[in-house]
């Protein structure tokens, strides 16, 4: 009998490159010559990155570097989920956080999707925050990776443990 191949489906952000990038992004803010005076800042406050400028348009624009950057360290955006501006004071800052694991939910549209359109004979189950992927044979489960990665869902997926 042949061994089950599986892989997991997961939703994790390398902390590292988030850091990197939001460092790069401070850089920029400090050095560029369209935010002196703004009082703009971008800086990591336990899981949330709060941003700061003195108006709205500038703080959607320390966003958008930021967002460069990361897309530069090759992190997903669909992980990041920035709030709208808000006035606090005389700063407007935007609170945005890093989101990890897939929900229930989330995986069970994976699996159904799996299941209605993936290949016979595999099968799926939800652990915890990610969804495990089992099969015999190791070309369905590239084509389910082929079929996940090419289907738009409102989060990010990567694959990691495949054996």
């Amino acid at each position: 009998m042949a061994a089950e191949n599986s892989f997991d489906i997961v939703n994790k952000v390398d902390r590292q490159e988030v850091e990197n990038a939001l460092n790069m992004a401070a850089k920029e803010v400090r050095n560029r010559f369209d935010f002196k005076g703004t009082d703009a800042s971008i800086k990591l406050s336990g899981e949330a990155i709060e941003i700061e400028a003195n108006g709205e348009e500038r703080a959607k624009a320390v966003l958008d570097v930021f967002q460069t950057m990361l897309i530069r360290r090759k992190v997903d955006l669909k992980s990041l989920d920035a709030g709208e501006p808000r006035l606090s004071g005389k700063l407007w800052k935007i609170t945005a956080t890093l989101e990890h694991g897939i929900s229930s939910e989330n995986a069970k549209k994976i699996a159904k999707l799996i299941r209605d359109e993936g290949p016979k004979g595999v099968r799926t189950q939800i652990q915890g925050d990610e969804l495990r992927v089992f099969s015999k044979k190791r070309d369905d489960l590239q084509a389910i990776q082929s079929l996940v990665k090419g289907t738009d869902y409102d989060f990010a997926v990567q694959f990691t443990n495949y054996r």
